[in-house]
């Protein structure tokens, strides 16, 4: 097997097709919704690079800080041979575990962009020419299939994506896992912490107004895909607690009352002034709950690890 190998579970038109349905949904509903993920596309990814170096928005420092200060402990509580990264983008952070696994053989970066997982594989083996890395084109929450290799393995999902699911997604993702898994394999997870308001919304409602681009780059994804007239001058970047729920929720609130036509969709949606679109949660978590959440899928949450100002956490859980 070459040192770099890239299989696609994903057909070739899955992205389009899932857009295409995720908007018909979500602009016909009430209230009217959109999944975080179409954030995504080369300048979304730009922006959310820039978010993550704001003063205010500390989930991917805190994180960092806790791999690079404990990622040699994770890898002797889990002696993982085989590295499995759900949504790995850049495998950025990953490095540092990569680096304290030292019976690593092989890693195995998912995501659905084919460009991000060869242009981190091939940097990886520059670092790590001895390890061999299967990347696979796929969508974490469709259900997918690992290829072969060594035990024990690590699953990790990390930057608190968990967090963007619904707590039905929730479960349906972390019993996905379990069956991705065999019994003494493990899962890193990444959860963003309850605290308090004043810092949470900061972190998604930046003074130089790159989050409300980042947040409004949805609708310039959907114009540009689906022929849709959105003009993001017309909506407002909203990002607010719901303390209920314990997660903050970003919006996209209509500044007047207009129509939006979708062409490739055969849709007009109206929108009355004040009208919002939500286009993302955010969900913050206490250990216990993790625990409870994990323990129903068939985890056992083993460590718990956080930054020195406890903002956000690493818990390392085995499979039953």
């Amino acid at each position: 097997m070459s040192p770099l190998t890239v299989t696609r579970t994903l057909p070739a038109d899955a992205t389009t097709a899932a857009l295409r349905a995720d908007v018909a949904h979500g602009l016909t509903r009430t209230p009217k919704q959109l999944p975080p993920k179409w954030f995504y596309d080369a300048r979304g990814s730009e922006l959310f690079d820039e978010i993550t170096t704001l003063p205010d928005y500390y989930p991917t420092r805190a994180e960092r800080e806790i791999l690079i200060t404990r990622s040699a402990e994770i890898a002797a509580a889990t002696g993982a041979r085989t590295l499995v990264e759900l949504g790995s983008g850049s495998s950025d952070k990953t490095r540092h575990l990569i680096a304290a696994l030292t019976d690593l053989h092989t890693y195995v970066p998912v995501d659905v962009s084919e460009t991000a997982l060869t242009a981190a594989g091939e940097s990886l083996l520059t670092l790590h020419p001895s390890l061999t890395v299967h990347a696979l084109v796929a969508d974490f929450q469709q259900g997918f299939a690992l290829p072969g290799t060594p035990g024990p393995r690590l699953l990790a999902f990390l930057g608190g994506t968990i967090g963007n699911l619904l707590p039905e997604e929730r479960a349906t993702f972390l019993r996905s896992a379990h069956d991705l898994l065999s019994p003494g394999d493990a899962l890193l997870l990444g959860t963003d912490l309850v605290k308090d308001e004043a810092t949470l919304v900061a972190a998604y409602d930046d003074p130089t107004g790159i989050t409300a681009e980042f947040n409004k780059n949805v609708l310039n994804v959907i114009n540009r895909e689906l022929e849709a007239d959105f003009d993001p001058a017309d909506f407002q970047h909203v990002a607010l607690w719901n303390a209920e729920r314990e997660w903050i929720e970003m919006r996209l609130r209509a500044t007047k009352e207009l129509t939006v036509k979708v062409p490739a969709l055969d849709l007009a949606v109206p929108f009355a002034e004040g009208e919002e679109i939500r286009t993302e949660i955010s969900a913050k978590f206490r250990e216990e709950g993790v625990r409870k959440e994990l323990g129903a899928a068939g985890f056992e949450l083993s460590r718990w690890w956080t930054d020195e100002a406890g903002r956000f956490a690493l818990s390392l859980s085995v499979r039953g």
